[in-house]
């Protein structure tokens, strides 16, 4: 019976794989091809739009600062960015089931267009908050993971998937030196116009190497009178069993990691004097831990711990991390 189910559930993937082929309008060797490219173009446009976004983090506190932002109002300002991304999300996840994963990526691409362009011009504060409104739809990394998933068969998902880990990294690496190192050598408005070419350089390669359908008609849900704003449609999801604890979980997890990253520049500039061009070595210097930890240690571990143990455990990580910088009196602790 055991062998049975092996089969069939071998013979669907297959099965879904060859649809997917006939998607992408090839088959055989040919779809295996474009389908590998498609990945690799969406690891491509992962890696430049979170480079870009970590280069604008970098810089935007001096930006803000310059223009006579304290502290408490970059805050506000880095909430209203936040708030956006919150509700920017379900909304985008809908418009990529409407109209596809290429669809979605193209709109990303372009709001991060939209988002460098209005920093480039921000000579107030009315208008750097102005620029925070594209980001409603900038989900490059979210709109990558839809088409990986729906270029992949479950056994091939969790690998090409855990990749993207890797573009995150590379993304804090390169972009926070480069965004360091431009707005000290060339202007605080030079990472801007970096980022307003590089995404129209990332819609474009969208637009020509996305696939125009990732995914069968077939598997697609349709309702009668459903539209991208359809908050009931949203809420359906969170009642398929363990969505409503994986966000919740999501949620909670991303809330530090989401605070460390935004008020580590001001912490850096404001407390410990930090110019630009050091905080963004710092934060690369970050980047290149996580990589290593995410490869090396937590990669050893999941071979000998479950899911839960490790999730309890980076719990205990993360506080013990939060605890030790209440006590950060010196530049080289933060290095440790």
């Amino acid at each position: 019976m055991s062998a049975m189910n092996t089969k069939a559930s071998s013979g669907g993937e297959e099965e879904a794989l060859e649809m997917r082929s006939k998607t992408l309008g090839e088959s055989g060797c040919s779809g295996e091809i474009k389908r590998g490219q498609a990945i690799l173009v969406a690891y491509l446009i992962a890696t430049l739009e979170l480079t870009f976004l970590f280069m604008q983090m970098g810089v935007m506190p001096y930006l803000a600062k310059s223009l006579g932002l304290d502290s408490v109002g970059f805050g506000y300002l880095q909430t209203t960015f936040g708030v956006l991304q919150l509700v920017g999300g379900p909304i985008f996840g809908r418009f990529a089931d409407q109209f596809g994963t290429r669809a979605a990526l193209i709109l990303s691409c372009a709001s991060g267009s939209a988002f460098f362009l209005l920093m480039s011009i921000s000579t107030s504060i009315p208008l750097l908050f102005l620029s925070r409104l594209p980001a409603v739809f900038m989900h490059g990394l979210p709109g990558a993971q839809k088409l990986i998933t729906d270029l992949t068969t479950p056994s091939q998902r969790a690998d090409a998937l855990g990749k993207l880990g890797l573009c995150f990294g590379i993304g804090i690496i390169i972009g926070s030196a480069l965004g360091g190192v431009l707005s000290t050598t060339f202007g605080i408005f030079v990472p801007m116009y970096v980022g307003l070419v590089g995404n129209l350089m990332n819609t474009m390669i969208a637009m020509v190497w996305i696939p125009l359908q990732a995914r069968p008609k077939s598997d697609h849900r349709v309702t009668e009178h459903s539209n991208v704003f359809s908050f009931r449609e949203i809420l359906y999801l969170m009642k398929f069993p363990g969505v409503m604890e994986i966000f919740i979980v999501k949620v909670f997890a991303g809330l530090p990691v989401g605070l460390f990253l935004i008020m580590f520049s001001i912490i850096s500039m404001d407390f410990f004097g930090l110019e630009a061009v050091e905080s963004g070595y710092l934060m690369s210097y970050f980047g290149v831990l996580q990589m290593v930890v995410q490869g090396l240690v937590v990669g050893k571990l999941t071979n000998r711990c479950s899911e839960r143990t490790l999730l309890r455990l980076s719990v205990f990580v993360f506080a013990g991390v939060g605890l030790g910088m209440v006590r950060l009196g010196v530049k080289w602790c933060l290095l440790i």
